[in-house]
């Protein structure tokens, strides 16, 4: 099947040898820029969704997945627990009863979070070996505590250390309650964000430190934190739930709304910025196809005597000039990909020769980054490098079709 003239006549354009070294040069400064600006951008897009994951991962080891409050939990959590665990990619649901308290240590006092659950159903839902330990101990110690490795590391605690918890609200009030002593059992991983001043008890002592009745809260850890919203409505549906005038319910995008927030702003600000980097490239096609509409005058001149039309002169030059976006976008894409998914490599090796350079062998430059390539992105990168740059091509090309045959083969 033949070509459309146009497509022909514009890749003819575009491969053939340019006389003016002045246009080679530029037309190859554009189709590198477009190339340069999607290849940062590509790179950049995988840095963000690497760090929003680690702050993720970082995040959801404190943040519940699914979080429920009724008064109702209260008197009987156990019936609500099994009907939110019938729900298909409910793992488990526990209650946890949470006050902020103050906690001492050989005169030391932090501001904590202090966090009380049922051991048996937390030792039910949850995977890591070392958290199964801490909670099966704590189950057979009514005045146990685990603390935060942060917190343990800023108070100076240790295995089998006696500490005093008192709560915050009733220091506050002024009440005679005294403070209750724990025994430290162990540390754990709380996460980097938001989960440094937070201890774990039995839910029993976290409720006599409070001296009142609460609301309680029943937690549903997901087998998919990304279907939150969906199996929140899910939960919500059931008539048990239905039944609950005081029923309140928070995903942890919810609870973690300004953080990932902020994240996306800020990923979207930084693929707004380099997206200009592309821009700039199109700006060079712009100057490439005016320097070619005038150095193929003659060329269009005879097109429009043999009957071509406007129409197809102008479409001739918007091929020519999106063969320099495609081929820049294409090449960009590919070299952001491999940087994207080999950076920690390129930095370790980067690394390595600075450190023979420099006699320094700590230096620490992008090997601790941690890429997210997501190719949906880079779909979507490559589509608009490639609008921005046939956007470019219309005003030359409708330079070009206004060329009058006549004024241009008056002097040929």
């Amino acid at each position: 099947m033949s070509q459309p003239l146009s497509l022909r006549v514009g890749l003819r354009f575009s491969r053939a040898r340019k006389p003016n070294g002045l246009l080679s040069f530029v037309s190859m400064i554009a189709m590198l820029g477009v190339m340069l600006g999607v290849a940062v951008l590509v790179v950049a897009l995988a840095v963000m969704n690497g760090s929003i994951n680690f702050l993720r991962g970082e995040a959801l080891k404190s943040v519940p997945h699914l979080t429920l409050s009724s008064a109702a939990f209260e008197r009987d959590w156990q019936s609500y627990a099994e009907a939110f665990e019938g729900v298909e990619g409910v793992l488990a649901a526990y209650p946890v009863s949470e006050i902020e308290a103050v906690l001492t240590l050989r005169g030391a006092t932090e501001f904590i979070e202090l966090q009380g659950v049922e051991a048996a159903t937390e030792i039910a839902g949850n995977s890591g070996e070392r958290a199964l330990e801490l909670l099966a101990e704590l189950a057979q110690r009514p005045d146990g505590v685990v603390l935060s490795a942060r917190l343990a590391s800023q108070l100076g605690a240790r295995l089998g250390d006696e500490v005093s918890i008192a709560g915050l609200d009733r220091m506050l009030r002024r009440s005679k309650v005294p403070a209750q002593s724990f025994v430290v059992l162990g540390y754990a991983d709380f996460g980097a964000y938001g989960g440094g001043n937070i201890a774990l008890t039995n839910r029993i002592a976290v409720q006599s430190l409070a001296g009142k009745q609460f609301q309680a809260e029943l937690r549903l850890r997901l087998a998919d934190v990304f279907a939150a919203d969906r199996l929140q409505a899910e939960v919500l549906d059931l008539e048990i739930a239905a039944s609950l005038d005081d029923l309140s319910s928070e995903t942890w995008r919810e609870a973690q709304s300004g953080l990932f927030g902020a994240l996306a702003m800020e990923k979207f600000l930084t693929g707004l910025m380099l997206m200009m980097i592309v821009a700039v490239g199109a700006v060079n096609i712009v100057s490439t196809l005016v320097m070619a509409v005038s150095e193929k005058g003659p060329d269009v001149a005879i097109l429009r005597t043999m009957g071509a039309s406007r129409g197809a002169i102008l479409r001739v030059f918007i091929v020519q000039g999106g063969v320099s976006g495609l081929v820049g976008t294409l090449l960009g894409a590919l070299l952001g990909s491999v940087l994207a998914t080999q950076l920690a490599t390129i930095g370790l090796a980067l690394e390595r020769v600075l450190g023979v350079l420099t006699s320094n062998d700590n230096l620490v430059l992008l090997s601790h980054l941690q890429t997210q390539l997501i190719w949906q992105e880079v779909a979507s990168v490559c589509v608009i490098a490639l609008l921005i740059s046939l956007l470019a091509t219309l005003y030359p090309a409708y330079r070009a079709s206004k060329i009058e045959p006549a004024e241009v083969l008056r002097y040929e």
